[in-house]
């Protein structure tokens, strides 16, 4: 898999403006995530598992709060998930997660970011066979036997276990997240993760220089610019 999980989406909160969105994106998602499987962490791992992930990424508290308190009252908006894949500058590829409550204004949206960078949408599917849809979990550990064991005592499905300068990272099929995570929190008492995500991760990498790098960031900035949008994957390499 490599260390290539660090490059996997473009989120980063530059400037205030930034930083809005992406507590507004979290706002949304942690909605999203009580709604449907409850407001109480304890017995939402997934929810635990976000608003952990919120507070790392230094999410005011008001801000979980009010997402968690909308989610209480029952009603509120009807957010759905959506992806769009496609082909960016320089034949590379991206896929682009949102959450939306018109899927018809976001798809419009996202294909005028695609369409203006002369790009190309496509339907799902067109590139997401380039990619693994991995759970990643990254954490301080010296131990690579120990943690396999771990896992594989829970019936956890290990695709690759790297060690980095005493930095374990743990890639899992998406769908054994869950259990993963449990496993590894049980095992290990205190584990603090630096990554527990569900990533699109490429198989392979491709460079992007002169004019296409220009369209390709500018690609991102479009993107990055709408409210539905919650997190955009590629392989170019950055």
């Amino acid at each position: 898999m490599g260390r290539a999980y660090q490059n996997r989406k473009e989120s980063m909160a530059k400037t205030s403006d930034m930083k809005a969105k992406v507590y507004s994106r979290y706002g949304r998602e942690i909605y999203v995530c009580a709604k449907n499987g409850g407001v109480e962490p304890d017995s939402n791992l997934a929810l635990r598992s976000l608003i952990d992930r919120a507070k790392k990424d230094q999410v005011p508290g008001h801000v979980i709060d009010k997402a968690l308190d909308k989610a209480k009252g029952g009603g509120g908006e009807d957010f759905a998930p959506a992806r769009y894949e496609g082909y960016g500058p320089g034949g590379s590829m991206a896929i682009i997660e949102c959450l939306t409550d018109n899927p018809n204004r976001t798809f419009g949206d996202v294909r005028v970011a695609f369409t203006k960078t002369k790009c190309k949408i496509g339907t799902q599917g067109t590139v997401a066979h380039m990619f693994d849809h991995a759970a990643i979990f990254s954490f301080a550990h010296d131990d690579e036997d120990t943690v396999l064991e771990a896992l594989m005592e829970a019936d956890v499905d290990v695709t690759d276990i790297e060690n980095e300068d005493g930095v374990l990272t743990v890639f899992t099929p998406n769908t054994e997240f869950a259990k993963a995570r449990q496993a590894l929190t049980e095992a290990f008492e205190g584990i603090d993760f630096d990554v527990e995500e569900i990533q699109f991760i490429p198989h392979a990498y491709t460079t992007v220089e002169g004019e296409e790098r220009e369209l390709f960031d500018k690609f991102l900035a479009m993107l990055n610019d709408l409210d539905d949008v919650q997190n955009v994957y590629h392989n170019v390499e950055l």
